[in-house]
């Protein structure tokens, strides 16, 4: 656990450092899907994905 922790910790300073740089090229990228996979088997997955549904919700509710 200790070990998938410090990864996602790693990927996500990656995945912030590629963003603020403006330039997502494929390895950047390759790197953004490893940290969704990693976040994926993590204790927040449940969290995320209960706030990613009550955020598209929220928008499918709203009427132009």
């Amino acid at each position: 656990m200790a070990i998938s922790i410090s990864v996602v910790v790693l990927l996500v300073i990656l995945t912030v450092v590629f963003m603020r740089n403006g330039a997502l090229k494929f390895s950047h990228a390759a790197v953004c899907v490893l940290l969704g996979f990693y976040m994926a088997s993590t204790s927040l997955a449940p969290t995320i994905h209960n706030g990613l549904t009550a955020t598209a919700d929220i928008v499918s509710s709203l009427k132009p």
